[in-house]
């Protein structure tokens, strides 16, 4: 299957937030489509509404990845632990490339050094969907 960084970088040139730009371009892998997951992931944008927390980029993968290993049992949720491993594994691989996991560092707000730009990161994150959570399906 070929890469889909360059409809992620496009959906987020359109003014989906990173988080969305992420999601949206791999919703239909995990089973929900594209309306539900933009509006999922609206306030991850901009490290979850402030620039304070983890950057959406990285924030759009985890969420791919409860849909894509969560059992969706409610009354035995037996699935937590993997899916956190999954997430921790995506968000490190992320904060290696960036520098930074948290918006406000990776935007430079205390440094004036920006580590990476928005646009980037979408790129970034989707490589890291690609290559961790749908490992080998993706080419470049």
């Amino acid at each position: 299957m070929q890469s889909r960084v360059a409809e992620a970088d496009a959906r987020h040139r359109r003014g989906y937030n990173c988080a969305q730009a992420v999601a949206c371009t791999y919703a239909d892998l995990v089973g929900v489509d594209e309306p539900t997951m933009f509006k999922a992931c609206e306030g991850l944008g901009l490290g979850m509404g402030g620039m304070e927390g983890t950057c959406g980029a990285a924030s759009g993968a985890c969420v791919l990845a409860g849909f894509a290993n969560s059992t969706g049992d409610l009354e035995r949720p037996n699935s937590k632990g993997s899916t956190y491993k999954i997430s921790r594994e995506l968000v490190a691989a992320f904060g290696q490339r960036v520098g930074a996991t948290r918006c406000c560092q990776i935007k430079g707000r205390d440094t004036g050094v920006v580590l990476m730009p928005c646009n980037d990161c979408v790129k970034t994150g989707a490589h890291v969907v690609e290559e961790t959570l749908f490992h080998g399906r993706f080419e470049d």
